[in-house]
């Protein structure tokens, strides 16, 4: 028994043998290390689930400083077992085993009985290269999964691809790609390949692997979570947990490319208080700061925006919030520029925008002088910080837009990764700059106050991102049917990641492919299309460029198309309990909003493969319609509409469990594909059996009531449970404990309710309050509609009620 400080490690030696020649190895605080033909191999446990592995050529060292790892090992009993040329490094829960005589890894569950694992023979690769001057690895590491494993995540990419085998990825971040080098197994095992560097990932029958362009060494870190659920938990321990969101972050969000007046903006949100169509945010995209001289001064400059602490004052004074955009990069002629240029701390690569003139094409005979600033510089990012506080923060700007995160690099070539940053050469720290911009906003709004949370929308990430408020959207995708589909998938595996919160510009950015802009019937029934979509994303959003999206731009109460957007609009709102109290368990317990099959399904492979359905919480299957199905070819070829034979949509329903239609009621059994008519203003969406789904009447902000009256839904055919989180859903007391929940428990055999006792406290909670019990059944399906007659309604004062139905 060893005990080194706050750790306590147990080693067992169990075979003899101990330094023998070439097979020689030496404990270490946390497991073990050996030299093996030339190159360090050390095995470190985090935890009896997380296993760090690291390869270094004998006399280097690893990398001691993660960007993205913000956990140092812990508390682990470990045995070590050497026999013959392997040596066997076992926690409770996964053994390590380093083959001393060809320095290969393989990890294994059940004290070394069940494979999860192995590195590839001959699959290391360390090879000096020179990074800008400074003496550097390009390192690799090849492993052997097994045929047919079904493997996730590696971030974002627009390629409508579920599963990630069989493909070659070059992973640097784009304006439509996010790249986190991790994936993860349906073996309930997850691997973090922890370089910021240009990487290559590849899958091919000659096995899978990682190579990036700079590193010390070998750097990853194998997760044991046994489910996806539990792999992804492992990842947030190592890099860092998600926040709770603001409530209001969690309702409807209208935007457009751009807003060119303080005027216009307000009056948008006024039309919807008149339309009474729900609305909880407005956001300001760029050029409000005046010409691309000035861009991004994070200040009014624009003429056209007076009176800006007016504008935010009426904002908020029609219970709406507002966001706003700021960019990685500083025109010439700003504040910031001045400061930054003075301590090296701009970097001189080609970046959007590239010419002083607004028109398009750029006219590159005026240079914009637009530099990017060097996030990797704490001192770059205080700067960044003061005049996002002075200008935009003080007047009460909600939250922020951090557009170009990646950042834009146009016409990269090798030279441009040379360039010198406070952490070295950009080549060596290029996939992690999302990570420290946003990061530098979050860390000094926390520090400024604790009364509101940091909200940020951005358009890039990397591992670890999550612990820093953030919520990702997949980039300026160009609007078409494909484009909808790929969006399913992209966030998905952004998910599997371990990141949760993902969106996308409903209605996708640019309209390109329809010159008749919001008079394409294709176009319009594409937008309802991916509003329902994004009814069920982690945020729902509005956005684009070419023609303008909210809702009274596609007619007027009583048609068509405008209904079927406040629909979907009212029925977000409708799940807001459910939406919220799912972010406590992502915040608590690593949990995901937005989840492939695969997690609740794990053992159906008819679910592991499919990339147009998913569960959003672990409650609602989603099937987004995604193909046009109501436009035909007029005479002049044009697309018109044609509503005349309502067409259908088939879905496939996981097995292991029961599924009961939303809109009907009808249960089906798993396993099964099914055919459901949707007209424009249906897609399939069920309810797994055994759910508890809390449903609030119409509002027209998140806030405008409290959560009296909710009502209670149960799906019958299995045991469920829910519970419900509140809190005061703008600040960080409920990391004081201050918030309250509420478990709703159904046995199915008795037909018995069980509503537990609230649990907390918090300022401005309900002491007393009303459920209204529905028991979902074919004869009484309630579909998106909230109000009708209950089964029976509850006066709940906080103590433990059972009710039976």
């Amino acid at each position: 028994m060893r005990k080194i400080g706050k750790h306590l490690f147990l080693f067992v030696a169990l075979a003899a043998g101990l330094g023998c020649a070439g097979q020689e190895y030496r404990r270490t605080d946390n497991g073990v290390r050996a030299t093996v033909n030339g190159v360090s191999v050390e095995i470190r446990f985090y935890d009896s689930c997380i296993v760090r592995v690291i390869k270094c050529p004998e006399g280097g060292s690893p990398r001691e400083k993660s960007l993205s790892v913000v956990e140092a090992p812990g508390l682990v009993s470990l045995r070590v077992r050497k026999s013959g040329s392997s040596l066997s490094v076992s926690s409770e829960k996964v053994t390590a085993v380093l083959a001393l005589d060809k320095g290969t890894v393989t990890l294994y569950r059940n004290g070394g009985k069940e494979r999860l694992l192995g590195e590839k023979e001959g699959g290391t690769v360390l090879k000096a290269v020179d990074d800008a001057g400074a003496v550097a690895y390009s390192a690799g590491q090849s492993f052997q999964l097994d045929s047919g494993e079904a493997i996730y995540g590696l971030g974002q990419q627009q390629r409508g691809k579920m599963i990630q085998r069989n493909l070659k990825l070059f992973m640097v971040q784009g304006n439509t790609d996010d790249y986190v080098p991790f994936f993860q197994s349906v073996k309930g095992y997850g691997v973090f390949w922890d370089n910021y560097s240009p990487t290559t990932f590849e899958d091919d029958s000659g096995g899978t692997s990682f190579r990036s362009q700079v590193a010390e060494g070998v750097d990853y870190y194998f997760i044991y979570g046994g489910n996806a659920d539990g792999v992804i938990a492992g990842m947030r321990r190592l890099t860092g947990q998600a926040p709770m969101m603001p409530l209001w972050t969690f309702g409807f969000w209208q935007s457009r490319e751009r807003y060119k007046s303080q005027q216009e903006l307000v009056d948008v949100v006024r039309k919807y208080r008149e339309l009474r169509v729900p609305l909880d945010g407005i956001i300001q995209d760029w050029q409000y700061w005046g010409n691309n001289y000035l861009w991004n001064a994070m200040d009014f400059l624009n003429p056209e925006f007076p009176n800006p602490k007016k504008m935010v004052s009426d904002v908020h004074g029609l219970d709406a919030h507002m966001i706003i955009s700021i960019w990685s990069s500083f025109g010439p002629h700003t504040l910031q520029y001045r400061e930054l240029d003075s301590m090296g701390a701009l970097f001189r690569f080609k970046t959007w925008p590239e010419s002083g003139s607004d028109k398009w094409p750029p006219n590159l005979d005026y240079p914009s002088g637009v530099r990017v600033y060097d996030a990797y510089n704490p001192a770059a990012r205080d700067i960044y910080w003061k005049y996002a506080k002075r200008n935009l923060f003080s007047i009460g700007i909600d939250g922020w837009w951090m557009d170009s995160s990646e950042p834009d690099h146009f016409h990269a070539n090798d030279s441009d990764y040379n360039t010198k940053t406070f952490l070295g050469s950009f080549r060596r720290v290029r996939n992690a700059y999302p990570l420290m911009t946003v990061g530098g906003v979050y860390e000094h709004q926390r520090a400024e106050t604790s009364g509101k949370r940091v909200f940020i929308l951005t358009r890039s990430a990397f591992a670890g991102q999550q612990r820093y408020g953030a919520n990702t959207w997949s980039g300026d995708v160009t609007a078409s049917w494909g484009a909808l589909r790929n969006q399913i998938s992209a966030g998905l595996n952004f998910s599997l990641t371990g990141i949760p919160y993902w969106n996308s510009d409903i209605g996708g950015f640019f309209l390109t492919k329809y010159r008749r802009k919001l008079d394409d019937p294709e176009y319009r029934e594409l937008y309802v299309r991916w509003l329902e979509f994004g009814a069920f994303c982690p945020m729902m959003r509005s956005h684009g460029a070419d023609a303008p999206r909210e809702i009274y731009q596609f007619g007027r109460k009583g048609e068509r198309v405008y209904d079927a957007i406040g629909k979907y609009i009212g029925l977000r709102y409708a799940l807001l309990p459910y939406i919220y109290s799912t972010s406590w368990q992502v915040t608590a317990h690593g949990s995901s909003m937005m989840r492939g099959l695969v997690m609740d399904a794990p053992r159906d492979r008819g679910a592991l493969d499919i990339d147009d359905e998913f569960m959003f919480g672990k409650s609602l299957l989603v099937s987004p319609v995604v193909s046009p199905m109501y436009v035909k070819k007029g005479a002049d070829s044009m697309s018109v509409e044609d509503f005349g034979v309502v067409k259908n949509k088939e879905t496939y329903l996981p097995a292991g469990a029961s599924w009961i239609d939303f809109w009907t009621g009808r249960t089906y059994p798993g396993g099964e594909r099914v055919s459901k008519e949707t007209p424009l203003d249906i897609i399939p969406l069920y309810v797994k059996a055994g759910s508890i789904l809390p449903m609030a009447g119409p509002v027209q902000y998140s806030t405008e009531k409290k959560w009296d009256g909710l009502e209670i839904r149960v799906y019958p055919g299995a045991d469920g449970e829910f519970e419900l989180y509140e809190d005061e859903n703008d600040n960080y007391n409920y990391e004081k404990g201050r918030f309250s929940t509420i478990a709703f428990r159904w046995d199915d055999k008795k037909k018995v309710l069980r509503i537990g006792p609230r649990k907390g406290s918090f300022t401005g909670m309900l002491e007393s309050r009303k459920f209204n019990v529905v028991m979902v059944r074919e004869q009484k399906a309630v579909g998106s509609e909230v109000g009708g007659r209950p089964d029976a309604v509850v006066s709940y004062e906080g103590k433990e009620v059972n009710l039976r139905l």
